[in-house]
């Protein structure tokens, strides 16, 4: 019989040192809390987080359900995907916004979208460089440019601003060393929307400063009052400068099935293959079967869930009025932005919102130093759920005069 020796052992795990430096994962800790709230018993009404509470449209569980039986889908699928659902992809794009795309060569097929917005960064960037991020905006913008060793420089996304960055405030000195930057409308957190000119404007500043851009558009199909979001690849010169991400996990309630795709710019498409092709074997080919269908099939199923998604808005935004909670409503996403009240930072409002009213909301820091002031709510719960969550909120007589 082995001795187990009692003696602690002098043993150590060194992680590498870009694990210290990746940043807190700010959803996790929101998470931890809430949990914490439901595992007393609690009824707790969670807005705070960007899971879709719908499932998804039958058409595509069927078609999933099939697939998986065809043996052709049991073997290793090509490296970078099955060469239908690039089509399927280019013929939406070509549909919904106009946008030619060569699939061979200017669409990647992703692990979901956040997959492709780290790996951009580990693709572009090397120690030292910069990389122009979103305040506020989608902490994971961070992970990847930590994992590349670069640095980031902020561009503010301001009220008076319309939530846009405005470019002729940036350092030069980050300018002089930039090389990749992320946009995203519509906007998480904030709701917000881009007009053609932001664009025609983001063209010629990549151009005039040698930097890409990465459009996060994950939220492109969630735009209201009738406006329909804008691709920043319907922009002229647009595939010459960046790419595109987009995703199925919002726009047809996929977000577990983890399917997205880069799109745009050749040589940054080849990059992205490339790291993949070190990293994986593509997506099981039956989801790659059922994404194809979700892109070709009626996309009544789309507007239908933009159209509650507006309802919902509508119903929220009613509802925080006649407690004194005023903010402009959001154009598109999920999202609202809210303001805190006066004496509140996000933080101690979020927390004080989930102790005592049991609603979670997100605290605008965690999505950058310019989040500060704001809560972000999800219009993720039914009509009924969100009002009753303002109820809630509003006993708590925080917006009275």
């Amino acid at each position: 019989m082995t001795n187990v020796s009692s003696t602690t052992s002098r043993f150590s795990i060194q992680p590498a040192e870009r694990m210290k430096g990746l940043p807190t994962q700010f959803f996790a800790t929101l998470v931890g809390k809430a949990n914490a709230q439901i595992a007393a018993g609690h009824d707790v009404i969670n807005l705070g987080q960007g899971n879709p509470d719908r499932p998804t449209p039958p058409h595509i569980v069927t078609s999933i359900q099939e697939a998986s039986a065809n043996p052709l889908y049991h073997k290793y699928p090509p490296f970078s995907g099955f060469p239908f659902l690039k089509q399927a992809i280019a013929q939406r794009y070509k549909e919904d916004h106009n946008v030619d795309l060569d699939p061979d060569t200017e669409v990647a097929i992703l692990f979901g979208g956040k997959t492709g917005l780290i790996e951009i960064a580990q693709c572009l960037l090397n120690p030292g460089d910069v990389c122009l991020v979103p305040d506020p905006g989608y902490p994971d913008y961070w992970s990847g440019v930590a994992l590349a060793g670069a640095e980031m420089a902020f561009m503010p996304l301001r009220e008076e601003n319309n939530f846009l960055p405005d470019y002729s405030q940036l350092k030069q000195s980050d300018l002089d060393r930039a090389k990749l930057m992320f946009i995203n409308y519509p906007n998480n957190p904030t709701g917000a929307t881009a007009p053609a000119s932001f664009y025609e404007e983001t063209v010629a500043f990549a151009e005039k400063n040698g930097v890409v851009v990465a459009s996060d558009f994950a939220y492109g199909a969630i735009g209201f009052d009738g406006q329909k979001p804008i691709s920043f690849l319907q922009t002229p010169g647009a595939k010459e400068v960046g790419i595109e991400f987009y995703t199925l996990s919002k726009t047809y309630n996929m977000a577990g099935w983890r399917v997205g795709f880069a799109l745009g710019n050749k040589e940054v498409i080849r990059l992205i293959n490339l790291m993949q092709d070190h990293y994986y074997c593509s997506l099981f080919g039956g989801i790659q079967a059922a994404a194809a269908t979700a892109l070709t099939a009626s996309q009544d199923c789309v507007t239908e869930l933009r159209d509650v998604y507006e309802s919902r808005r509508n119903a929220l935004y009613t509802a925080l009025a006649s407690i004194g909670w005023n903010a402009k409503p959001s154009q598109g996403s999920f999202f609202s932005w809210l303001p805190v009240p006066s004496g509140h930072s996000s933080q101690s409002l979020a927390d004080l919102l989930l102790e005592e009213a049991k609603v979670v909301v997100a605290p605008g820091v965690g999505f950058g130093t310019h989040g500060e002031g704001y809560v972000r709510l999800g219009l993720l719960s039914s009509e009924a759920r969100l009002e009753e969550a303002v109820q809630r909120i509003g006993k708590l007589n925080l917006f009275n005069s």
